[in-house]
């Protein structure tokens, strides 16, 4: 069933109406008629059945049929703090934590990230990022659409990271990163670095803010493999992956 993000909340009974690209794409990719179903979420956490009742090139009339919690919801929150990566790795990042469940992504710029983006490359990046994160989350049946914020600079991440539930994946040890997580935890932080890694010093300051380290194995994994094994992990342990 086609499934699109609208705005606001919706209510039964009423008349929705899709425009611009999301018409479009219902009207001539799908070619949708008069009678079939489409699913409308309002990004908080609420699906809407709906008829397609109408149907113009710019605009699709749909009769909102019913309202129920969108079941894909994970119940762990996860904000994952990625360092910038090269190339187009980040893409991905993106793309595959929020089919995971993550929640928001905070990149970051570590000691060892060989990306510096000024002020313009960063939000001209984080544009595209979002529609990224917004085409995986509609694809995936997500009932939110997780936020991908600009870039920050590690003193800034790291005085976040200290007023939360903080994992940190590091190459050098830890505990097991499933020994870190049960069912009845609700938020944490996942930190991962970039290419090369952490500094040993962001480390200590994880730690000394009160983050946790976690290993994913023995084996040394790409900066754009280990946030899809630990979010994989993360979701198994909680009771999300059921």
């Amino acid at each position: 069933m086609p499934r699109f993000f609208i705005e606001n909340p919706l209510a039964v009974g009423e008349t929705a109406t899709l425009t611009g690209e999301n018409a479009r794409h219902l009207a001539g990719a799908l070619r949708v008629t008069v009678g079939e179903a489409v699913t409308l979420c309002d990004g908080a956490g609420t699906d809407y059945t709906c008829t397609v009742t109408a149907v113009e090139r710019e605009a699709v009339s749909l009769a909102v049929e019913a309202a129920m919690p969108t079941v894909a919801e994970p119940t762990l929150a996860v904000t994952l703090y990625m360092g910038l990566p090269k190339g187009d790795k980040m893409e991905y990042i993106i793309q595959k934590a929020v089919e995971l469940g993550v929640t928001a992504i905070v990149p970051v710029a570590t000691a060892r990230s060989i990306v510096r983006l000024d002020a313009k490359d960063a939000a001209k990046k984080q544009q595209r990022w979002q529609k990224i994160a917004d085409e995986a989350a509609g694809q995936s049946g997500r009932g939110i659409l997780p936020r991908v914020e600009t870039p920050i600079a590690w003193k800034q991440a790291l005085s976040r990271l200290g007023e939360e539930n903080t994992l940190l994946c590091y190459e050098g040890g830890g505990a097991p990163i499933g020994q870190l997580v049960t069912p009845a935890d609700t938020a944490l932080s996942l930190v991962i670095g970039p290419e090369g890694g952490f500094d040993p010093s962001e480390v200590e300051a994880v730690v000394a803010a009160g983050g946790r380290i976690a290993t994913l194995g023995k084996r040394i994994l790409r900066c754009e493999t280990a946030p899809v094994a630990a979010l994989a992990v993360l979701m198994e342990k909680s009771g999300n992956m059921a």
